[in-house]
């Protein structure tokens, strides 16, 4: 009996070493986590990364779209180059353009290429050279809305314009209604959500209006919102609170915003099927843009128009702006690092699984060379 027990005991013993064990696989599962979509895969290879002489803190600012894919950047490339400290603060492209022309941020991310006034600007602190553009990162920007009882929502771009102008305000409206012939739209009114703070976002959101429905949105365009009326919200993380905590909302942010029971509106384009965003579809979209940058500016143009199969419209390119020559002594090895990783194979591996898109390779690998020629 006394061995029976002894037995029993060191089975139990033995069952709770290996739950425990599941338990830390799980929980190192977590940390690198399934929500990072990737980032675990990329983290095993971290010894792949180059950290050369990088060393110190990195400081940058700006688009906040791309603020949950430099999140996960950041972890992998700090775990293999531990004497680098980065600070991404996503405060918004304008902000970001803003302290990079101040010459208080190593780099800086936009969802809209540099003006020409602040190219002249970035001469003042890139010494004998000048701030580019390069396009790092690619997002679809899904039309998110918060509506009872409507899971699937088609929607095309006059239709759009007119629900963001105001001239659209119920969700039982004609238009929307031919649309989605099987929806039960109900008679409830529309709360169209748009960004209060200067945003690329509503830059290409806007852009993709004006191309698509140059007949029903008559406004210039630009970071800042020119509409009327509707709410507003800063931040795409304030967008998607807003449309989340109210029945009958709709707004636009990036799709890895567009979580926790949002549905995202099918756009159609004129393809034979409506189009949701996703990472496939804005990778397509952007394999049709053409460079319009001059020397090492890699600024591109899209076509907000595109009827590919396949191809969703509505979707940024988000620049990373250094200077390509007279960057900072002391910050341009961390720099060179840091652009290098996220412009890598490894880097750019990561984008799919975290709801953003690669750069086309025909681009990124421009991206990588003009990288390692900053000066």
């Amino acid at each position: 009996m006394k061995l029976q027990r002894m037995n029993r005991r060191a089975l139990t013993l033995g069952a709770l070493a290996v739950s425990g064990a599941l338990a830390l696989t799980a929980c190192g599962s977590d940390d690198t986590g399934s929500s990072s979509g990737g980032s675990s895969a990329a983290a095993t290879g971290a010894s792949d990364i180059k950290c050369d002489d990088a060393k110190g803190q990195l400081l940058a600012d700006g688009s906040s779209a791309q603020k949950n894919a430099i999140d996960a950047w950041v972890k992998n490339f700090t775990q293999a180059c531990n004497g680098v400290q980065v600070n991404y603060k996503g405060s918004g492209s304008g902000a970001g353009i803003t302290a990079f022309t101040q010459g208080t941020v190593a780099f800086a991310g936009s969802d809209s290429a540099l003006k020409p006034e602040e190219v002249a600007a970035s001469k003042k602190v890139c010494t004998g050279g000048q701030g580019i553009d390069l396009p790092m990162v690619a997002g679809p920007i899904a039309v998110a809305y918060n509506l009872s009882g409507v899971e699937n929502l088609v929607l095309d771009a006059p239709t759009l314009a007119k629900i963001f102008d105001g001239k659209i305000k119920n969700w039982n409206d004609a238009a929307i209604a031919k649309l989605n012939p099987d929806a039960k739209l109900p008679d409830l009114q529309i709360q169209p959500y748009h960004r209060s703070d200067e945003s690329g976002t509503t830059d290409n959101f806007t852009k993709y209006l004006i191309a698509a429905a140059p007949n029903d949105w008559k406004y210039e365009g630009g970071k800042a919102w020119q509409a009327k009326g509707g709410q507003s919200a800063s931040g795409s993380s304030g967008v998607a609170q807003g449309v989340k905590q109210t029945n009958g909302a709709i707004g636009y942010m990036e799709l890895s915003y567009a979580k926790d029971g949002l549905g995202t509106v099918a756009l159609d384009t004129g393809a034979a099927a409506p189009v949701k965003a996703s990472s496939d579809g804005a990778t397509k979209a952007v394999a049709a843009a053409k460079v319009v940058g001059t020397g090492n500016d890699l600024a591109l143009k899209l076509d907000y128009t595109t009827k590919a199969e396949g191809a969703y419209p509505i979707t940024l390119v988000t620049y990373e702006i250094a200077c390509d020559k007279g960057n900072k002594a002391e910050t341009l090895p961390a720099t060179k690092a840091f652009l290098r990783y996220l412009a890598s194979e490894q880097g750019q591996g990561i984008l799919s699984g975290i709801d953003y898109a690669p750069i086309p390779d025909s681009i990124i690998t421009k991206v990588r060379t003009t990288v390692e020629g900053l000066s």
